[in-house]
């Protein structure tokens, strides 16, 4: 992959609904629990306006970064390695939402977004990065076997080499 490749991003305006801590890392429920679990929040917050703010979500191969729309204030930065899931809500077509791994602590967050057209969309791009994201993983992890086992195939072939240069100095003393 070239270095062209690497910086490509794409951005999508969308409405920030919020993050929600999660008990697991995957499936429709936990996303259904955390849009629930928002709504039950916002009647009960005067910070509503705050949540709901227009965002830009920045995706790139390595991760997904979320951005304050008229500040560029970062909020949030999460790397696709962490991602586990990700899905539109069943119950409302038009939210989707990603759980991501807590880089510090060992918890799940929920990101919600609300996007009138891009939902669908969004959630298979990001699938789409997180696939190319694991490929290159996997082929990196598989590069780094091959050289391990070239390197000790060298060792063993640097041994078996010591061991004639000596048994070839024995028969010359003889």
């Amino acid at each position: 992959m070239s270095d062209t490749e690497d910086d490509v991003e794409i951005s999508f305006p969308v409405k920030f609904l919020g993050r929600v801590e999660v008990v697991r890392p995957d499936g429709l429920q936990i996303l259904e629990e955390a849009a629930q679990n928002l709504k039950t929040s916002d009647q009960h917050s005067s910070e509503k306006a705050a949540k709901k703010s227009k965002v830009h979500l920045f995706l790139t191969l390595s991760g997904i970064d979320i951005l304050e729309n008229k500040t560029k204030f970062l909020l949030y930065s999460c790397d696709l390695s962490t991602i586990s899931f990700c899905a539109v809500l069943q119950s409302s077509p038009k939210v989707f939402g990603f759980v991501a791994r807590h880089p510090a602590a060992d918890t799940y967050h929920c990101y919600l977004f609300q996007s009138t057209k891009f939902a669908h969309v969004l959630v298979s791009v990001i699938g789409d990065a997180f696939r190319v994201s694991k490929k290159e993983e996997t082929a990196r992890g598989g590069r780094d076997m091959i050289v391990e086992a070239l390197r000790h195939k060298n060792k063993m072939l640097q041994r078996e080499n010591d061991e004639l240069k000596r048994r070839l100095a024995e028969l010359d003393h003889l």
